[in-house]
């Protein structure tokens, strides 16, 4: 899979860990020049191991390209600084990958407000001020490629009767629901542009340091999880299609892993 990156320039939100550093390294490996954007610039919890340093130090000893950019995806002035450090950097941006999120497991009767207007603000106001902010760049070159990372939990658990009352993620669960659908409109609107926007999802619950936090799974080798190479190997597949072959899709990593043969 070498160099199916070459000569791109990719920013990539929540890179200090999980799913958004697996997705940096790979697309590095693959050539491209990467801007790792995150807000952790000094580790502060052991539990939550990671910072955008770590992952640059990481590429760049393989012979990697990358910069680190400490942003807060929430903030418009992080999000303008982020994009033109990155083509201050490497030039224009070619792919967007929207990773960064924030969650909390409260039932909506319990739902602090700040924190709901703070989950909203950081998994959809985030992906939609940076995907404005990248456009003119792939309008300009009538091409680029748009991926936001979704969540199984935008799919509602359907009608009642329930047996249980959920795990109270339902507000993350609606920000992801939001992103699906900016997704596949972003995607119509650009068609003409030659600009693939997709959406995409694990297929099982992935063992990321949040998700090990929650108490999501019980270790990184839980069996109810998968990889979190199958969301980067997923991810590149997305990243290197064209308006043409591949837009407006919700896709799940194993799905299309065994969609390319790669599974």
């Amino acid at each position: 899979m070498a160099g199916q990156l070459e000569g791109k320039v990719a920013i990539v939100t929540g890179a200090s860990r999980g799913i958004g550093r697996a997705i940096a390294v790979l697309f590095a490996r693959e050539g491209a020049r990467v801007a790792v954007a995150a807000r952790t610039e000094q580790e502060r919890d052991e539990r939550l191991p990671g910072t955008i340093y770590d992952v640059v130090r990481e590429i760049e000893a393989f012979g990697g390209k990358a910069i680190a950019v400490r942003t807060d995806v929430s903030k418009e002035e992080d999000v303008r600084n982020l994009v033109e450090r990155t083509r201050e950097a490497f030039g224009p941006i070619d792919i967007l990958v929207n990773n960064a999120a924030v969650n909390w497991y409260i039932p909506v009767k319990d739902y602090p407000l700040h924190r709901w207007f703070t989950l909203i603000n950081v998994n959809l106001h985030g992906p939609f001020m940076l995907i404005q902010a990248v456009l003119p760049d792939m309008l300009g070159r009538r091409s680029g490629n748009i991926i936001n990372i979704s969540s199984r939990a935008a799919i509602g658990p359907g009608p009642g009767p329930y047996t249980s009352p959920g795990r109270g993620g339902t507000p993350y669960g609606v920000s992801k629901a939001a992103l699906e659908r900016l997704t596949q409109g972003l995607a119509q609107e650009l068609f003409e542009y030659n600009i693939a926007v997709n959406a995409l999802s694990p297929s099982q619950v992935v063992p990321t340091p949040g998700v090990l936090f929650h108490r999501l799974l019980e270790s990184p080798d839980d069996p109810r999880g998968e990889p979190v190479e199958y969301m980067a190997r997923a991810a590149l597949i997305l990243a290197t299609q064209t308006a043409q072959t591949m837009t407006g899709r919700i896709a799940y990593s194993q799905e299309i892993l065994r969609e390319f043969g790669l599974l």
